[in-house]
């Protein structure tokens, strides 16, 4: 005798008319009692959607205008898929490491690709990038910068996202753990969840070698690939939106991704595999508080690097930062340091892309300033002029 099941309710699925709409939205994960993983096919959806929505709206742009801007991957396919939705051209300045099913994808969604040639240096591939879009902009001043470091457009399309997790998440003490990498998705969703008077910390997770929050004096030529810091000024990074940062290695970033397929079967990338193991040892520390960890892309674009040496992965249960309250006590390959929702002046550069100037990074407390120890050159240039 065959049993027959029946179900007991019916569930109608939504019909999209667009990919975007199919694909912006999380997957909740419940990784641990105090741990759940907001996994995206591509985070930037929600970034992409929510910025030409708004320029369209306002008459910044019109349909079969151009879009460029620079990105190291994710951000280019979410502007290829907004540009293919709302009828406009899109022009990428594609970073090193980008790779070839990426930029096949872009192509036949119909984008133009520059790509930069190999770099083993992040801050080589940034200004380069830079230099390209500005030219462009030169010979074709038709064409919009979407500007994602800058333009605070892009944290409109978060809310959505913030408003989903209000409702998959309520009335729990939360603590957002994501890579800071533009400022726009972590500090977007906090931004929008503190608006709807929800007890939220946000805690950040950046590479060493990366200015944003004082590390450049470091350097960590494999972490290129994360995409999770910057070697220029961001002004979408908004420093006092942080309770707590970490900073990680490729090494121990490796070790999260890996230990994250391995425990839960989650195919992720490098910044998911770093927060991963953040959202870990924090949850130990500070168990009455649900960790909410942002999980930007697959890893298929880490396959070579990350995946295929899983052997030599480090036991993520080994692992633990060196916790500082200074920046000059930084030490790879993990820091922890209370960031406390300071300011934090990073500047750089004159703006045009072209010989680089000296900088100085400065930490601001509300209270007094604090110089930074080491203070001196970065050897970085503004990703555009200011702005807002």
């Amino acid at each position: 005798m065959t049993a027959t099941v029946t179900p007991t309710h019916t569930v109608t699925a939504p019909v999209h008319d667009h990919i975007t709409d199919a694909i912006k939205a999380p997957d909740l994960l419940r990784l641990s009692d105090n741990v759940v993983l907001a996994r995206f096919e591509t985070l930037k959806v929600y970034a992409a959607l929510g910025a030409v929505r708004t320029l369209l709206e306002r008459g910044t742009v019109t349909p079969g205008q151009t879009l460029v801007d620079s990105s190291s991957g994710i951000y280019a396919l979410a502007l290829a898929m907004a540009c293919h939705r709302y009828g406009l051209h899109c022009h990428i300045v594609a970073s090193t490491t980008v790779d070839a099913t990426m930029r096949a994808q872009l192509e036949v969604l119909g984008a133009t690709v520059d790509q930069m040639p190999p770099s083993e240096d992040l801050r080589l591939d940034q200004e380069g990038r830079v230099r390209r879009v500005r030219r462009l902009l030169a010979e074709r001043p038709g064409m919009h910068w979407m500007r994602q470091y800058h333009d605070a457009v892009h944290y409109t399309g978060y809310r959505e996202f913030a408003a989903l997790v209000d409702r998959a998440l309520p009335g729990v003490p939360l603590t957002v753990v994501g890579a800071v990498g533009t400022g726009s998705s972590s500090g977007g969703l906090v931004e929008a969840l503190r608006g709807r008077d929800r007890d939220v910390r946000l805690l950040g997770v950046q590479p060493f070698g990366s200015v944003t929050f004082g590390s450049e004096r470091f350097s960590d030529p494999e972490a290129i690939i994360a995409g999770i810091g910057s070697s220029i000024p961001f002004d979408n990074v908004h420093h006092d939106l942080y309770d707590t940062l970490h900073w990680l290695d490729f090494r121990h970033a490796m070790a999260g991704a890996v230990g994250l397929l391995r425990d839960h079967a989650v195919f992720a990338g490098l910044s998911t595999g770093a927060g991963h193991l953040v959202a870990g040892w924090e949850a130990a520390r500070d168990p009455e508080r649900t960790h909410l960890v942002i999980g930007a892309d697959t890893g298929h674009r880490y396959t070579d690097r990350v995946f295929a040496r899983h052997r030599e992965a480090l036991d993520p249960r080994t692992l633990k930062p060196h916790q500082i309250t200074d920046l000059a006590d930084l030490t790879p390959p993990w820091s922890a340091m209370e960031w406390n929702r300071r300011r934090y002046e990073v500047r750089g550069g004159d703006g045009g892309g072209g010989v680089p100037a000296p900088t100085k990074a400065q930490l601001v407390r509300e209270t007094h300033p604090l110089m930074l120890a080491g203070d001196g050159p970065l050897g970085a240039t503004h990703q555009e002029d200011q702005a807002r």
